[in-house]
């Protein structure tokens, strides 16, 4: 008799110790998946930062540029490079800033040519985005939904989100087929 409740306590001891050891793993669990949701938002704010500093900086560069060429094309009588122009066109500085890119392009043209460059399907709002900074002007009250549009009729296009598009790969032609 003495024997079962000596084995009924050390499976009572041994229940116990089972239900702290649960308790803490499900605290440390809950612990660690806390920090890792704070760890994913401070690297998606890392990444924002970064893409803004290399913006940035691809800006200053072009900056850089636009004085060196400045100083190449204009230069005195005597050959002597002058001091640094800051009076630029704005048609170089366009070209030179890439601002001035897809001037005279369809919409869906330029939005072919960043999805090929970029590689991966982005929204109608990036494209948006990049197709203003390459000089182009879109016409109508909502752009993002222009775009959208425009590139749902297009063939080349695929829809991968709600409006968010990708090209469509064509497939390589055979050597029967090319010749």
């Amino acid at each position: 008799m003495q024997n079962v409740k000596d084995e009924l306590k050390d499976i009572k001891d041994i229940s116990v110790g089972l239900e702290q050891r649960i308790t803490a793993y499900e605290t440390k669990l809950k612990d660690s998946k806390e920090q890792r949701e704070r760890l994913n938002e401070e690297i998606a704010t890392i990444e924002k930062y970064l893409e803004l500093a290399k913006t940035l900086y691809r800006v200053e560069a072009d900056k850089a540029k636009l004085a060196s060429l400045s100083s190449q094309i204009i230069s005195d009588e005597t050959g002597v490079p002058p001091l640094p122009v800051t009076d630029v066109t704005d048609q170089s500085r366009e070209l030179l800033l890439g601002r001035s890119k897809y001037v005279g392009m369809s919409v869906p043209d330029a939005a072919f040519i960043i999805l090929q460059e970029s590689r991966r399907p982005m929204h109608a709002k990036e494209l948006c985005q990049r197709l203003i900074e390459g000089g182009m002007q879109i016409r109508g009250k909502t752009p993002v939904t222009s775009i959208a549009t425009s590139l749902k009729r297009d063939p080349r296009f695929n829809k991968v989100a709600p409006n968010t598009f990708g090209i469509i790969e064509q497939p390589e032609k055979t050597l029967n087929q090319a010749v």
